[in-house]
């Protein structure tokens, strides 16, 4: 596997707001999720972040931050946020809203401009590591420059 980390969209944003992170790759396995990159990498899991596409009942799209080893709790996430109901995309969708594909979703440089609810408890780490517009691509990052870049609406729907 070539050690070369690729320039993607992310990348490019990350390096337009002045943004220290480190690249790391992976093998990626599909369905592995962040157990696997977790597990690569050698990281606890609760601080391998998960980028989610999902959408509210009128299906207008929302990036949703989230632990790597715990769920959103989607009733939860749309009592805070005032949706009548909130449920992940489908990939494609997905794919569409973000210009990614599933399994290389990053909240930067994302094709349409989405509203980012992130785990409060996300913002408590010293370092996160969020998917980096690849599979197999992970960046690892401050929280508080994910803060400054995504401006967030921090929420607590971990279930």
């Amino acid at each position: 596997m070539s050690s070369k980390a690729p320039v993607t969209q992310a990348v490019r944003v990350l390096r337009e707001h002045k943004v220290d992170y480190t690249e790391h790759l992976y093998k990626y396995e599909d369905k592995g999720g962040t157990t696997v990159s977790a597990r690569e990498l050698g990281v606890d899991e609760h601080a391998v972040v998960k980028t989610l596409i999902m959408e509210d009942e009128n299906k207008r799209p929302l990036i949703v931050l989230m632990h790597g080893d715990r769920e959103v709790g989607t009733g939860m996430l749309a009592k805070q946020i005032g949706a009548k109901k909130i449920h992940p995309c489908d990939p494609k969708t997905a794919d569409k809203h973000s210009g990614y594909q599933v399994g290389g979703t990053s909240p930067f440089g994302t094709r349409h401009p989405m509203p980012v609810y992130m785990e409060a408890g996300i913002a408590e780490l010293d370092t996160i590591y969020i998917n980096g517009g690849k599979r197999g691509f992970l960046i690892g990052v401050s929280p508080r420059d994910v803060i400054r870049v995504l401006n967030p609406t921090l929420v607590n729907a971990a279930a």
